[in-house]
């Protein structure tokens, strides 16, 4: 899958995902390979995503999480890389 996450300041990820685990407004939602088309507000918790290398985590606050042919965007209205993640 492929992976974006924006905000409003810039680009923080884009690459090649396994998975998607992202705080959705009424809670945590999964995203696997071949995930159905889906749209959902993100509320306030831990972006992570999981690749080859390890996962990423990002800490998120508002905006929105689309899911379309592989691709997916992440769309905060407030976003930060967590150290160490």
């Amino acid at each position: 899958m492929r992976v974006t996450v924006l905000s409003p300041e810039r680009s923080l990820y884009d690459g090649d995902a396994d998975a998607v685990v992202a705080p959705a407004y009424d809670g945590q939602v999964g995203i696997l390979p071949r995930h159905a088309p889906f749209l959902t507000v993100l509320g306030e918790g831990t972006l992570t995503v999981q690749h080859g290398a390890g996962a990423t985590q990002f800490r998120v606050a508002g905006g929105f999480l689309q899911v379309v042919t592989d691709v997916i965007r992440v769309v905060a209205d407030a976003a930060e890389p967590l150290p160490g993640a």
